[in-house]
């Protein structure tokens, strides 16, 4: 067992488990030799500790020793005259209780239910939110301050990729080191109480604000809370370093577009232990911005770790786009269940996107997919966003040349994953004909099949066609590498390749 993060009153674990997400069965938790809880999970929290303090914690028969985090102050906002009835309007209260709040400090949130505005966070601080305590979002946009995409050099608003201006979300930081919020509490953005999921796709002031902001931060960690409801994704870092997201609970809105999880953009560095996801869209999607963005900073997204996660009914699992100019390095994704997501790995990639940034290396490992409709999808056709995916340029099958615009993928490896219940496809590989998908390699996979499902479509694109419980689907890669990959009950070949370079199978 490790510890993920630790706060002066609050820490999270990590047992040595090799099944994904949950535990074989439920354990005790004790704290110094006395029970604590039951749990059932392979990452969990514990609170109510004291600062700067020596702990034994043991579970599953496994054990580690931790010292929690000191602390300079601790400040009640209720102290600052918050009422936490949800009816009066306790933003005040919290931005005087911040404002005041010494670095190393913890600002304390009793229960209660809390109506706020946008609250702005600041470096060196712990955001205590305790359980029984919510944050709940205000649900008139007019009350919420907007972030400008541009003040001279200066870059706070941001909506897909682009520096454009943003309404400030329920929690907000920007240029801020060393920020942890945790405690087992709720932060509810209250949006279906609003407009904000009325006309989504159409900037009204500014974009839609997230759950959590985090703007060119670093060691942001978020532990044991419930992020739900927001109005447009959960968490949102984005041009961060160290980022550490574990033991969180993230909702929203079942089919609600543009409401994903977690979405690094543009970051280094991000952990993601712990954390299990139920929303409208891609239940993590990783970003690195425009072609625009991307010529501008040149910066990828990189060094991003997922694990022990578990994610239900959004449209992709593990999402990579669609704005990837900036290029996307070095993803793990291992020991997850993904449950009912339309798809598990997704890639939305397409002419135009450019290739100053690469997506290479990305490793899945240890996954279990439940009724994923398709279990793995790497398309460079991906149409939604804006016009532009409609064009010829984009959806052409001929050979184009190569030139800025032309994206790059590169390799992929698979590994001890097991697919039950597909509904549409096993996988599909769309390359581009003047730049294929470098590599794919399958090793230890299964795929088996729910007969019962209807047709649909692979993935997005232009010219499309409806499949059901079909193979893989393998079109412009240079190499593809099967080892002891079984694909049981099929309609039609197990695998078909279309202008791939070479394909290696092994049994």
């Amino acid at each position: 067992m490790k510890v993920l993060a630790v706060s002066p009153r609050s820490a999270c674990f990590e047992l040595d488990s090799i099944s994904p997400y949950f535990s074989s069965g439920k354990f005790a938790v004790l704290l110094d030799g006395k029970p604590l809880k039951e749990e059932d999970r392979n990452v969990f929290s514990v609170f109510g500790l004291e600062p700067d303090t020596d702990y034994e914690l043991c579970a599953a028969g496994q054990a580690v020793c931790f010292r929690t985090a000191t602390e300079s102050a601790l400040f009640n906002v209720r102290d600052f005259n918050a009422c936490g009835d949800g009816v009066r309007d306790d933003t005040a209260a919290f931005t005087a209780a911040i404002a005041c709040l010494p670095a190393g400090g913890t600002l304390y949130v009793p229960a209660g239910t809390y109506l706020v505005k946008p609250l702005f966070l600041k470096s060196d601080m712990t955001l205590y939110i305790s359980e029984g305590a919510v944050l709940l979002g205000r649900s008139e946009r007019e009350v919420y301050p907007t972030l400008p995409g541009l003040i001279g050099d200066i870059n706070l608003g941001t909506w897909q990729g682009e520096e454009v201006t943003c309404f400030a979300s329920l929690l907000t930081a920007y240029d801020c080191k060393n920020i942890t919020i945790t405690g087992g509490g709720l932060a509810d953005g209250n949006a279906p109480s609003g407009d904000w999921y009325v006309n989504h796709r159409v900037m009204r002031v500014a974009w839609r604000p997230r759950g959590a902001f985090f703007n060119r931060c670093s060691g942001v960690t978020m532990f044991g809370l419930t992020v739900r409801n927001t109005p447009s994704w959960n968490i949102h870092p984005y041009f961060c370093k160290d980022v550490g997201l574990y033991d969180l609970g993230l909702y929203n809105p079942s089919g609600m577009p543009t409401t994903d999880g977690i979405d690094p953009d543009t970051c280094d560095g991000v952990e993601i232990a712990g954390v299990k996801i139920s929303v409208g869209d891609d239940c993590i999607a990783i970003k690195s911005g425009t072609i625009e963005q991307a010529k501008k900073y040149r910066l990828p997204c990189r060094n991003v770790v997922i694990r022990n996660c578990l994610m239900r009914d959004g449209h992709g699992g593990v999402v990579l786009g669609s704005e990837l100019s900036g290029g996307i390095e070095n993803v793990s994704v291992t020991q997850c269940i993904f449950d009912g997501t339309d798809r598990g790995l997704r890639i939305k990639n397409r002419r135009g996107r450019g290739r100053i940034g690469v997506t290479d290396n990305i490793v899945f490992e240890d996954i279990k997919m439940t009724g994923v409709k398709v279990p793995f999808v790497v398309n460079m056709y991906y149409n939604m966003g804006d016009n532009t995916g409609h064009t010829e340029y984009v959806y052409t099958t001929e050979k184009l040349p190569v030139d800025e615009r032309t994206p790059y993928i590169g390799s992929f490896k698979f590994k001890n994953i097991s697919c039950t219940d597909v509904a549409f496809c096993a996988g599909a590989f769309y390359g581009l004909p003047e730049a294929p998908i470098a590599g794919i390699a399958f090793e230890n996979v299964s795929f088996s099949y729910d007969n019962s499902a209807e047709a649909g479509y692979p993935d997005m694109k232009e010219i499309n066609k409806k499949v059901k419980n079909e193979g893989l689907y393998f079109q412009f890669v240079e190499k593809v590498s099967l080892k002891n990959v079984t694909v049981d009950g099929q309609c039609g070949d197990a695998v078909v390749l279309y202008g791939v370079g070479e394909f290696v199978e092994e049994k």
